[in-house]
């Protein structure tokens, strides 16, 4: 009698694995791993066979989504929350030999203390 272990897998499986690879890679070092001023967070994806053309990355607040168009050969769609804002103006993103690299620059959270005049 030959006996073969089963492994049972979720649907969601390899999803729940490439969220995981993502926060282990980024957690303080991918948490979105942040830079050493901890203004940014600099964050890489593996995209083989996708081109810049074929990319569209759309930031709302601390929202980031990530997708290819559906000309695409490889499909790909992603949407991460961060902990703070994002400053859209002063991010980037290169893609090169198929690994996307984001550098997001966090917003400044602004001061709301008010000074009161003293009578």
């Amino acid at each position: 009698m030959l006996f073969v272990p089963v492994i049972r897998r979720s649907a969601f499986a390899p999803t729940l694995r490439a969220f995981d690879r993502f926060f282990n890679e980024s957690t303080p070092a991918e948490q979105p791993t942040n830079t050493a001023e901890d203004k940014a967070y600099e964050l890489s994806f593996d995209v083989p066979g996708v081109s810049r053309e074929q990319l569209s990355i759309g930031i709302e607040g601390n929202v980031i989504r990530i997708e290819t168009l559906p000309e695409a050969k490889r499909q790909y769609k992603a949407a991460y929350e961060l902990p703070q804002d994002i400053d859209v103006s002063a991010s980037e993103a290169k893609l090169e030999n198929g690994v996307l690299t984001l550098k997001l620059v966090k917003v400044l959270p602004e001061s709301k203390t008010v000074k009161l005049a003293i009578n």
